[in-house]
């Protein structure tokens, strides 16, 4: 049967399938009106009902329809995109969201670079100053320093100043057993073996090492005790004692009763201590692949046996390095301990100019294994690897030839056995080291220019005033003899040369200033005592000064040929030439270091 009715909404009596299908596009987007409220009149278009199935010819249940709230409508619209930054904004075409979706993809790129980076300096930076304080960590710390002690002398001339007091010990327990130490019945306890004080001036200009020997007789003070094999103090005090000898510091008292030894010795602020055992040393000498040593004859001691079977020039490694340092019972050398501090010199000075040959400053697996090697076996306060570090680096500049090794200057020994100390000759060492003077043997940069300097020429000197001056009696003139000429040793050849001829010795020194010619300076009312002298020191120059009284001055200069005349015949007529305001130099006098002082220059690699 037809269907005679018009669009519109459909009868209410009919059944949703015999409801007429409207024919409308499909819907792509529903879009609510604007400010309008509901209505509720049915849809404009009911959506049309389901079809029979026609194998069956069942009529379906019918379906729930949609709800449609009144008022909404149906229109078909282009495709659009969200702005891809604010889902707010307008609409924006593909074209324009690909490029956007682009440049994020370029910014999250960038990002994650630039994160990447940071990553990786946080990364590096952490692996440094882990490795730092892994290194430290290894370090086993020791009180031993007093920087309090009123036994330094002129700290404001010392600051600065870096000074390390190393000490090498002999203590036979632990891993010490296996190296050839011996056991701890052949020797109970520790004692300092090898003491040696390293002063590196503030200007990084040289660096001196002067080791004293193990029987040198001191006078002990009262220390609290020390357990070396725990490593730590003791609650006992052990009481001071004269005589004794200097290993015995460290035996009783530990770090700190050496310390306070070598510091009211030496008058210099120690800043840094280092101990190292027998086990550390050979393990350090093997990290850096050994060290090449020299000996004339071979090295033979009563108590360890053959250590070097051949002379000459050999690397040895680290057990034998260590009976090389070690052996102090050598018949050939005859000198007990001090052939053992020379070999521990020449030995030093040798792992010195290798370090500085840049095999192990620039290999990193033997630099790192002898720093592993170092703060394992080793136990400081006030030391640390970066401070190492950056003294290293402030020392690289420095030639073998500035480091320069001493040894104390010793008179014998007394009925104990202990060496005697000569404390007015390790007084003038130090104070010489406190200010800064040259050293036996020592070259150094700021020296070669001050001695390539030019020297005053005598010939650019006047006539002297009084012509008529006449010689005296050598017995009726003192003489202070000064070495400004940059060369050690050449004031006390000249004192000797010039008492052997009569003339009295007041001083022998060092001159602060650096001069090039020879003056012989005199006060008022001294000019025939100055002549007289300066007749017999060939090109020497008259100057006239107020602060030496009687006395003459003789400052010699780097043109100083070494030679003494003999003096003038008494009464007759001298000549002298007067120095010209040019050759006038400033300064004052100061001790002349002991003519027997044992050195050993690191740049020296003769075999001798």
């Amino acid at each position: 049967m037809g269907d005679d009715h018009g669009p519109g909404p459909a009868p209410e009596g009919r059944a949703p399938w015999e409801r007429p299908i409207s024919h409308v596009s499909r819907p792509i987007r529903r879009v609510p009106p604007q400010n309008q409220p509901p209505q509720h009149a049915a849809p404009a278009n009911p959506a049309p009902p389901p079809r029979r199935d026609p194998p069956t010819g069942e009529r379906p249940a019918a379906p729930e329809p949609e709800p449609q709230p009144t008022g909404w409508m149906y229109r078909a619209e282009p495709e659009v995109v969200p702005a891809a930054d604010d889902d707010a904004a307008p609409a924006v075409t593909r074209l324009v969201a690909n490029k956007r979706r682009k440049q994020k993809r370029l910014r999250v790129v960038g990002r994650s670079a630039i994160a990447m980076v940071a990553v990786m300096t946080l990364v590096l930076t952490g692996v440094v100053w882990g490795y730092l304080r892994a290194t430290d960590n290894g370090f086993l710390q020791v009180a031993a320093l007093d920087p309090d002690s009123t036994d330094v002398v002129d700290p404001g001339g010392q600051y600065g100043d870096e000074t390390y007091l190393i000490v090498g010990t002999d203590t036979r327990a632990g891993a010490n057993g296996g190296v050839g130490a011996g056991s701890v019945a052949d020797a109970e306890g520790s004692r300092s073996d090898t003491v040696i004080l390293v002063n590196i001036p503030a200007d990084r200009s040289r660096v001196v090492a002067v080791s004293f020997p193990r029987d040198l007789d001191i006078v002990r003070p009262s220390c609290q005790g020390w357990d070396n094999d725990k490593g730590e103090y003791t609650n006992e005090v052990s009481p001071g004692a004269d005589n004794d000898k200097l290993n015995s510091a460290y035996a009783f008292g530990g770090p700190k009763c050496l310390v306070k030894v070598i510091q009211k010795m030496s008058g210099l602020k120690i800043g840094h201590f280092i101990g190292m055992d027998f086990s550390g040393f050979e393990s350090m000498v093997n990290q850096v692949g050994g060290v090449q040593v020299c000996t004339t004859a071979p090295l033979i001691d009563d108590e360890l046996g053959t250590v070097l079977p051949h002379a000459g020039k050999q690397t040895v490694d680290g057990a034998t390095a260590l009976n090389y340092v070690r052996a102090r019972k050598v018949e050939a050398e005859g000198n007990g301990d001090y052939g053992r501090i020379k070999r521990q010199q020449m030995f030093l000075s040798s792992l010195l100019r290798s370090a500085l040959s840049n095999k192990v400053l620039f290999d990193p697996g033997k630099l790192n294994g002898f720093i592993n090697a170092f703060t394992r076996d080793t136990f400081v306060q006030n030391v640390d690897t970066k401070s190492l570090v950056t003294l290293g680096r402030s020392l690289q500049k420095v030639d073998a030839g500035a480091v320069t090794f001493l040894t104390v200057p010793t008179a014998g020994t007394n009925e104990l056995g202990n060496e005697i100390p000569r404390l007015d000759d390790i007084h003038s060492i130090f104070q010489a080291i406190i200010d800064d003077e040259p050293l036996p043997g020592e070259s150094r940069k700021a020296d070669a220019a001050k001695a390539s300097a030019p020297s005053t020429p005598p010939t650019a000197a006047t006539p002297a005033p009084a012509p008529n001056l006449l010689a005296l009696s050598p017995s009726a003139v003192s003489v202070q003899v000064s070495n400004a000429s940059g060369v050690t040793g050449v004031a006390a050849d000249a004192a000797n040369s010039l008492g052997a001829h009569g003339f009295q010795i007041y001083s022998v020194g060092n001159y602060t200033g650096i001069s090039g010619a020879t003056l012989v300076r005199y006060g008022p009312g001294q000019e025939a005592e100055a002549a007289t002298v300066a007749a017999t020191i060939p090109g020497a120059l008259l100057q006239e000064t107020s602060d030496l009284g009687a006395i003459v001055d003789v400052v010699l200069g780097s043109g100083f040929s070494g030679k003494i005349t003999s003096p003038p015949t008494v009464g007759s007529a001298l000549h002298p030439t007067v120095a010209p305001k040019s050759a006038v130099v400033s300064g004052t006098t100061i001790e002349e270091l002991p003519p027997d002082l044992s050195f050993t220059n690191a740049a020296d690699d003769s075999c001798a």
